[in-house]
C-alpha cells in the first residue's frame, strides 16, 4: 500500500452530499401512494392489556388502519442466529400477545394519511392495562433472587481466590455503571414498500444483510426477494445493528394495506424499544506481591437483561487478557428487569468493564504507593493469558510513553489536590484502553469503467465513520486513480454480501476485500492490453503497472486505461474478490492504547470539567489520519460522556423512564469538551491480521476513558467515585 493515498488525511467523499442535503436516509424516501404510522406504547412496565379500544381514533381524520395484538398477521420469530446472519436482541414479535414487559412497549400502531393524523390519531387509542408490580432497577432485580449465571463467557485459570487471600496488598471493591441510551442524531426509521411479494425497504441499519435475512426470517420469504437499504445512516453506536419491533411492525403494515409504510421511531421510544447500554454491578479483586505484581484478579460482574431477551454484558472480556496475571477469574450475570432489552453500546463490555478494572488498578497503586502508570507497566504482557497465545501486535508500552510524554506525566505529583492552576485544583488520571480486533467475511465488486472512473461497491455500511472515504482509497490506492474517480456505493443488501458496521471489524473486513477486487480489475485490464492486436500485445502483463489512469509498459509508452476498454470494446474491467473472516489459532487479536487526562475541579463554583486528553492508540495500519483521529475524538466525548452525564433514569414506582429526551438525559456538549484533545496513532501495520495491517477503531477510544476521569477526580478531590456517573454531589464536600 502507498503512503500517498494510504495514511492521508483525506476530507470525507460524502461530505458534500451530507451538506448539501443529497443525502438521503431512511426516513428521506417517498414511494408512491406512502402511508404514515405511528405508534402507541404502553405506560405501564408490566402487566397486560386488558381492552384496547380503537374506535375512536378510526375515526379520527387520514386514519386507514390500526394494528394490535387482535389485529396483526401472524409472523414468524427470527432464529436469531448470527451465523445465519439473522439476529436480534428483541425475539418477540410487536403485538405478539397482550403482555406488556417494559414502559414504551408498542402496543398499537396507527396508520395514516400523514405523518401529523397518524400521530394525532395515536391520542386517541384508548389502552386499559391490568398492571403488575415492575421490577425496575438491577438493584432491585438482585434483591429478588441470585442473577442468572452466563457460564459461556466464563473464564478462570490458576487459583485466583487463594492467591488473592495470600496477596500482600489486596483492592476488593464493586463499582456500578447505569443504564445509557444511544441517542444517535437520526431515529430509528423504517420505510417499507412492498411490489408482487417483493420488497424494498430503507432501514436505519448498521447491517443491511442481517436486515434483510431477519425480515425474511419474520415473514418466511426468500431473501433474494428482499432489498434492503442503507446508504447513509445518522450513527447508530450499536443501537441499529440488529432489527427491531418497529421494522416488523412497519414492514407488516405495508404487507397488509399494499401501501408503503414509513415509520420513525420518536425520541422517547428510543429509550425503550431499541435498546441501551444496560447497568452493571461489578465486583474487582486484586491482590499484588510487594512489588506491585498482581497475583490475583477477579471480575465478577452482573447486568440488567429485559424479561424478553437474555443480553449479557461481557465487563470481563479486557480483564483476562490486558495484565501479566496466572490467576484469573471471570464471570458474568444477568438480572431480569422490566426494561427493553439491551443492547451492543460503543465498546459493549468493555466500555464498563474498563471503568471498572482501571479504577481498581488506580486504588491498587494508591495502596501501594506506586505511580499508577508505573503498576501498568510492571504488568505488562505480550501474551494473551486467556488463550496461551501471543498477540499478534502490540505497542501498548510504546502508547504508555509516548502518552505519558506528550502529556507530562513526569511533572505529576502524587499528593492529593497537589496540583493547581488559579482557583482550579487540577487532577491528573490515566488509564489503559483495549478492544478486540475482529474481522467478518466479506465480498466486494470494483470496476474500471470507460467512462473513465472505477466503481466500487459492497453492502457494507457507512454510519458516519468514513468508510466512503477509505473505502475509495484503498481502490485508488491499487488503481492509481484520484478520489474524485472512485465512485463509492455501500449499504445495499443487493451488492456483494459485506459486513455489519460494527465491533470495529468493517474496515478491517470490508478493506481487504476491495484491495483484492481492485486488484482483480487491475490485472482484467492488462489481460485486455496484452490480447493478440492490442496497444501492448507484446508484453507481459507483469510489465505492466497502472498509475495515473494510464497503462505503462516497464520502460515503454503510457496508454489511458480508457483506450484499452475502447479497443476491446467493452464497458469495464472488473474484479470480485472475497475474504475470510478466518485468524486462525496462533495468535490473540487486540488493539491497546492509553488515556491521559486532566480534570479541573474549582471547589468554590463547584465546577468540573476535562481540561486536556492525550491518547495513545495502536490499532494497525492508519487508513485515513483524519477518519481515525476524529474516531477517537468522537469516543473521547462519549467516554466523557459516560464518566460525567449519562444516566437512563427511571421512576422507581412505575418503571417508566423519566429523562427519555434531550432535554433531560445529558450528554456533553461542545463546551464540555476539553479545549486540547491530542490523539496519537502509532501506525503499525498488523499483517498477522489481514493482508493490508488494518484493526479497526471505532470502539477502543471509549474504553478505559471513564476509568481515567475517574482517577483524575480521585487525584484531585480524594474522592473515589465507583458508581457512574460523577455527580457534583460526589464532590462538594472534598
Amino acid at each position: 500500500m502507498s503512503n500517498d493515498i494510504i495514511g492521508a488525511a483525506k476530507p470525507r467523499i460524502d461530505g458534500p452530499d451530507k451538506l448539501s442535503g443529497r443525502a438521503r436516509y431512511a426516513a428521506d424516501h417517498y414511494p408512491a401512494n406512502l402511508t404514515y404510522a405511528y405508534g402507541v406504547f404502553s405506560n405501564i412496565a408490566s402487566g397486560k392489556i386488558a381492552s384496547i379500544d380503537v374506535e375512536k381514533a378510526k375515526k379520527q381524520p387520514g386514519v386507514i388502519e390500526i394494528f394490535h395484538h387482535d389485529n396483526f398477521p401472524k409472523l414468524h420469530r427470527s432464529p436469531s442466529n448470527f451465523a445465519q446472519q439473522n439476529k436480534v436482541d428483541e425475539a418477540r414479535l410487536p403485538f405478539e400477545d397482550n403482555n406488556v414487559y417494559y414502559g414504551g412497549q408498542f402496543v398499537a400502531l396507527v396508520v395514516a394519511d400523514t405523518f401529523e393524523n397518524a400521530r394525532d390519531a395515536a391520542h386517541f387509542v384508548d389502552v386499559t392495562y391490568q398492571e403488575s408490580k415492575p421490577v425496575t432497577s438491577l438493584t432491585a432485580a438482585l434483591k429478588n433472587g441470585d442473577p442468572k449465571q452466563a457460564k459461556s463467557s466464563r473464564h478462570t485459570r490458576g487459583d485466583a481466590d487463594s492467591a488473592f487471600a495470600s496477596a500482600a496488598h489486596q483492592v476488593d471493591v464493586t463499582y456500578t455503571t447505569p443504564v445509557e441510551t444511544h441517542n444517535p442524531m437520526e431515529m430509528h426509521a423504517t420505510t417499507a414498500d412492498w411490489n408482487n411479494g417483493n420488497l424494498t425497504f430503507y432501514e436505519a441499519s448498521q447491517g443491511v444483510v442481517f436486515a434483510k435475512n431477519t425480515i425474511a426470517a419474520v415473514f418466511g420469504i426468500n431473501p433474494a426477494r428482499i432489498d434492503a437499504r442503507a446508504p447513509y445512516i445518522g450513527s447508530g453506536f450499536g443501537s441499529k445493528l440488529w432489527i427491531w419491533p418497529h421494522a416488523v411492525a412497519a414492514t407488516a403494515a405495508s404487507r397488509e394495506l399494499g401501501r408503503p409504510v414509513q415509520l420513525v421511531v420518536p425520541r422517547a421510544q428510543m429509550f425503550t424499544t431499541t435498546g441501551h447500554r444496560p447497568a452493571t454491578h461489578q465486583n474487582l479483586k486484586l491482590g499484588a506481591d510487594a512489588n506491585g505484581k498482581l497475583q490475583a484478579i477477579v471480575h465478577d460482574s452482573v447486568n440488567s437483561t429485559s424479561f424478553v431477551g437474555n443480553y449479557v454484558e461481557t465487563c470481563g472480556s479486557v480483564t483476562k487478557s490486558l495484565y501479566d496475571c496466572s490467576n484469573v477469574r471471570v464471570t458474568h450475570a444477568t438480572a431480569q428487569v422490566n426494561q427493553g432489552t439491551p443492547t451492543s453500546m460503543r465498546a459493549p463490555g468493555a466500555a464498563p468493564g474498563l471503568f471498572a478494572l482501571e479504577s481498581a488498578i488506580d486504588e491498587l497503586a494508591e495502596k501501594i504507593g506506586m505511580d499508577p502508570l508505573a503498576l501498568r507497566k510492571a504488568n505488562y504482557t505480550e501474551t494473551d493469558g486467556s488463550k496461551s497465545l501471543p498477540f499478534s501486535s502490540i505497542h501498548l508500552m510504546e502508547c504508555y510513553e509516548k502518552g505519558a510524554k506528550e502529556f507530562g506525566w513526569d511533572k505529576r505529583t502524587p499528593e492529593i489536590g497537589s496540583m493547581k492552576n488559579g482557583t482550579e485544583i487540577l487532577g491528573w488520571g490515566m488509564a489503559a484502553c483495549n478492544w478486540e480486533a475482529l474481522k467478518r467475511d466479506c465480498n466486494a465488486r470494483v470496476a474500471l469503467r470507460a467512462d473513465g472512473t472505477a466503481f466500487v461497491s459492497c453492502a457494507t455500511q457507512d454510519i458516519g465513520t468514513g468508510t466512503y472515504t477509505i473505502v475509495a482509497q484503498t481502490a485508488a490506492d491499487v488503481l492509481g486513480l484520484p478520489l474524485d474517480k472512485i465512485h463509492v456505493e455501500l449499504g445495499d443488501s443487493a451488492y456483494p454480501s459485506g459486513p455489519l458496521s460494527g465491533g470495529s471489524w468493517a474496515s478491517a473486513s470490508a478493506l481487504p476485500a476491495i484491495h483484492a477486487a481492485a486488484k482483480k480489475a487491475a490485472d482484467q485490464l492488462k489481460g485486455y492490453a496484452v490480447e493478440e492486436d492490442a496497444v501492448f500485445a507484446d508484453a507481459k502483463t507483469d510489465d505492466l503497472s497502472l498509475a495515473d489512469g494510464k497503462l505503462s509498459l516497464k520502460g515503454g509508452q503510457s496508454v489511458d486505461f480508457v483506450q484499452i476498454l475502447q479497443k476491446r470494446k467493452v464497458a469495464e474491467a472488473f474484479g470480485e474478490a472475497y475474504t475470510t473472516g478466518a485468524t486462525g489459532d496462533e495468535y490473540s487479536f487486540r488493539s491497546f492504547g492509553a488515556h491521559f487526562v486532566e480534570i479541573g475541579w474549582d471547589p468554590g463554583i463547584s465546577r468540573l470539567r476535562v481540561n486536556r486528553v492525550v491518547s495513545a492508540i495502536d490499532c494497525g495500519q492508519i487508513v485515513n489520519t483524519k477518519t481515525a483521529s476524529n474516531q477517537v475524538e468522537g469516543a473521547i466525548a462519549m467516554g466523557i460522556g459516560m464518566a460525567l452525564f449519562e444516566q437512563t433514569e427511571y421512576d422507581h414506582r412505575s418503571g417508566m423512564p423519566v429523562n427519555n429526551n434531550y432535554a433531560e438525559y445529558l450528554v456533553p456538549t461542545h463546551a464540555d469538551y476539553p479545549e486540547d484533545v491530542n490523539v496519537l496513532l502509532l501506525d503499525y501495520p498488523d499483517y498477522k491480521f489481514n493482508d493490508l495491517g488494518i484493526r479497526g477503531i471505532g470502539e477502543i477510544g471509549i474504553t478505559g476513558m471513564a476509568a481515567a476521569v475517574a482517577n483524575a477526580v480521585y487525584h484531585a478531590t480524594g474522592k473515589r467515585v465507583r458508581d457512574l456517573p460523577i455527580r457534583i454531589e460526589d464532590l462538594m464536600s472534598a
